[in-house]
């Protein structure tokens, strides 16, 4: 006798977290590698190390486009 398929989860329910490279980030903000690493570093911009690789959620450039756009507009 067969057992009943397992019940799959909706994509919807489980939330994607989109992670970039630095080269991402480089083209997307259209900038280069030091000024990313700089970025980086000085915490401006929030990231996870896997291994030797740095990823930096794609949340965390939103929300660093959005800090920077807010300076921005309150100088």
């Amino acid at each position: 006798m067969a057992s009943p398929p397992l019940a799959v989860p909706h994509a919807e329910a489980v939330p994607v977290l989109d992670l970039l490279t630095v080269p991402q980030v480089m083209a997307r903000l259209q900038l280069g590698r030091s000024a990313v690493y700089d970025l980086l570093r000085t915490g401006q911009l929030a990231s996870i190390t896997l291994g030797r690789a740095r990823r930096i959620p794609a949340h965390a450039l939103t929300d660093f486009i959005h800090a920077r756009l807010e300076q921005e507009a309150a100088a």
